[in-house]
Order: C-alpha cells, then structure tokens, then sequence
C-alpha cells in the first residue's frame, strides 16, 4: 500500500536534511517541502504558534515504522508531528516508478 506521510519541522536546513536522508536509504520515493506554513498548535497547555516546513513524504506502508523512527532520530521537537495517509489511486506509470525506486 502506498502512503504519504506527514511531517512538519521547524527550519529548512532540518527539512532539508530529514529529507535528503529518507530518500538515500531508500524509505522515501520523493519529499516535498512545503516552505514557511503557520502553525497553530496548543503546547503544554497554552496557545502557541510556529513558522514551519511540511515533509510531505511518498513512501509504503512497510517502511512507516522505518521512517518514523529515522525522523524521529532526526527531529528537534520533543513530539514532531507525523501523520500517514493511505494513496487511494494514483497514475500507474507514477506508482510503478514507486515501486521502482523503494522495492
């Protein structure tokens, strides 16, 4: 099953970095970076607001844990967010260049 996951980080040298990362040991076919979102969020709790960066990371279902651990070794939040979401379709040409590039 193909996924997109969800990651927001606070700086383009960390998205830039996480990224670079996931798609070189292959658990990534692609990462976007959305640039400069605000984030309004209740931390400890209180209102709080952030300038992020979205990952958004095409991946497999199999390697969701992989991911979540390497972000998550990566990562400055102490709770960064990541979300996947299930492809519903996609063009065949596309999902077979997926399955090409991550096995």
């Amino acid at each position: 099953m193909y996924i997109i996951i969800l990651v927001t980080v606070g700086n383009e040298k960390e998205a830039r970095r996480i990224a670079g990362e996931l798609v070189a040991q292959r658990l990534a076919v692609c990462v976007n970076i959305i640039s400069q979102v605000e984030s309004f969020f209740k931390w400890k709790g209180k209102l709080d607001r952030a300038k992020e960066f979205i990952l958004v990371i095409k991946s497999k279902k199999g390697l969701f844990s992989k991911v979540v651990a390497l972000v998550k070794k990566m990562h400055s939040y102490e709770v960064p967010e990541i979300i996947s979401l299930a492809v519903a379709k996609g063009e065949r040409k596309y999902m077979e260049w997926w399955d090409e590039c991550l096995g």
